[in-house]
């Protein structure tokens, strides 16, 4: 299962206890670590977290410059932890705009956690969903087969390569957003074409085990149908959809392939 989260509200949670939005996201990064920490066990095999935009450039110089010092703190603070835990760290987005030394600290993190198998935790820093699929069509224009019947899988391909991602992420199954807002701010818009929605009040700050835990339960009673037909069961009920699940990214054949701050 793939998992997508956009952290939304700690500026919020700040404002509304007097304190700085600094206060509001190193309370976000411990949300973090409880979250990451809790999808361990619960059938989680990809976690993506949206934790820097691209339009977050525009924020105040002071608190960018805050943001990705605490970034860099967290890089070198959870690298370890991850590795001991057998999560593989991978930061999907642009990089060419990020400092040299943060850039280092990401390369070494995800080195130290490349053998991990039981959990894909991706950070997405500098992430613009439409910029990478520009990115990955610009990549692809004039060398696809005007026949091509894999050109949607070669293009989630190139949409892995464009952010700087693992090869093979599954597409989005359910996408969360705290603090109310309901939008999905450029954020995974390829990969989430068939997720389900879900867009929670709780401050980002505040999320924990059991918000992760009840989001997982909504999600077990939304029938996903995939643009197929539901089947009824043998009491009479809607049982589940005629169509296959679990398909990479991209992947229009229909063949199910094996095995988500601000």
């Amino acid at each position: 299962m793939h998992v997508g989260m956009i952290l939304d509200g700690n500026g919020r949670w700040a404002l509304e206890r007097g304190r700085a939005r600094s206060v509001g996201h190193r309370a976000g990064a411990r949300a973090v670590r409880r979250v990451v920490e809790s999808a361990a066990g619960k059938g989680i095999s990809v976690l993506t977290l949206f934790a820097f935009s691209a339009d977050n450039w525009r924020r105040p110089v002071t608190e960018v410059e805050a943001l990705m010092a605490l970034f860099a703190r967290y890089l070198s603070t959870e690298a370890d932890r991850f590795a001991g835990k057998g999560v593989r760290l991978n930061v999907i987005g642009r990089r060419d705009r990020l400092a040299p030394p943060l850039v280092s600290a990401i390369e070494r993190a995800e080195t130290k956690t490349s053998a991990g198998s039981e959990m894909l935790l991706r950070v997405a820093v500098d992430y613009s969903a439409r910029w990478t699929l520009a990115s990955a069509a610009r990549t692809l224009a004039g060398h696809a087969p005007r026949c091509d019947t894999h050109v949607e899988d070669r293009f989630g391909r190139e949409l892995e390569r464009a952010c700087h991602s693992v090869a093979g992420v599954p597409a989005v199954d359910l996408l969360v957003r705290t603090s109310g807002e309901q939008r999905l701010s450029d954020f995974l818009l390829w990969e989430s074409a068939y997720a389900e929605l879900l867009f929670v009040p709780t401050l980002w700050p505040d999320f924990d085990g059991a918000d992760l835990d009840a989001a997982l339960a909504e999600l077990g009673r939304r029938q996903r149908r995939f643009g197929g037909l539901a089947t009824v069961d043998g009491e009479g009920g809607l049982g589940r959809s005629e169509n296959r699940v679990g398909r990479r990214a991209g992947d229009a054949t229909g063949d199910p392939r094996p095995l988500a701050i601000g």
